[in-house]
């Protein structure tokens, strides 16, 4: 395999007669953190969870590592982790308790307890915190928990959905660093997905740019930015997509 670990062409998708794909397509490479950016309904989720092997396209080729998703997506299984926006852990279990259950999913039985270390590393929360029942927790402590599941398998490819979705300014700012730090160390490469322009600013490599289920631009954010003469995110993503409708 080249150093090219997702590949999309001409995807697409559609519910009934609504098309939420619009024939798709970009390239996502070993070990950059790569932004899927839009307003809420351009299609990023259903575009993640088909990467994810959870949705069947309607057409169009996705290969991840080198294997064809949906057909090979067992193939792929324990390389690749996907936290969704809404992920719950399991509430009346510990935090501790939910990272040993996702650790299980993943390594074998003796290394369980050396992956669950580094996702009480990653979650940044005091033991005792940890050690309590998950339904205590707020959303950001929650969040943190999952994120930490979701790395600290050391996942050739994780796939974040909206990860900072709903959070206070201080969480979703430790959630952001988390991502960079831990990805950088594992050397794991990352599709992520959100709304804010301002954080994939901070955070990704490359973006692309999604405006009802077409890509619109792929490129790096100052690249893009110097493209349209914008001087951020926001301003490029108005100009490129101008009065264009659904």
């Amino acid at each position: 395999m080249d150093g090219t670990v997702v590949r999309i062409f001409n995807l697409r998708k559609s519910f009934g007669r609504v098309e939420a794909l619009r024939g798709i397509s970009f390239e996502v490479a070993r070990g950059e953190i790569f932004g899927v950016v839009g307003p809420n309904g351009a299609g990023k989720t259903t575009l993640l969870r088909i990467v994810a092997g959870l949705m069947k396209p309607s057409s169009g080729e996705v290969e991840v590592l080198g294997h064809k998703v949906p057909s090979e997506v067992d193939r792929i299984r324990k390389y690749v982790s996907y936290l969704p926006e809404e992920a719950n852990l399991y509430s009346k279990l510990s935090g501790i308790e939910n990272l040993k259950l996702y650790a299980m999913a993943y390594v074998e039985r003796e290394k369980i307890d050396e992956v669950v270390r580094v996702g009480i590393s990653i979650a940044g929360l005091d033991l005792r915190d940890l050690e309590r029942r998950v339904e205590a927790y707020s959303k950001g402590m929650s969040r943190r928990v999952a994120v930490a599941a979701t790395l600290m398998v050391k996942p050739r490819l994780a796939i974040l959905d909206e990860p900072t979705a709903g959070l206070d300014v201080v969480s979703a700012r430790y959630v952001r660093e988390v991502i960079r730090r831990f990805t950088r160390e594992f050397g794991t490469t990352v599709i992520l997905s959100s709304h804010n322009m301002f954080e994939v600013s901070r955070v990704c490599d490359r973006v692309a740019l999604i405006h009802s289920g077409r890509v619109v631009a792929v490129d790096g954010v100052d690249r893009i930015l110097s493209s349209v003469g914008a001087e951020d995110l926001e301003e490029a993503f108005v100009k490129i997509v101008g009065g264009r409708g659904g």
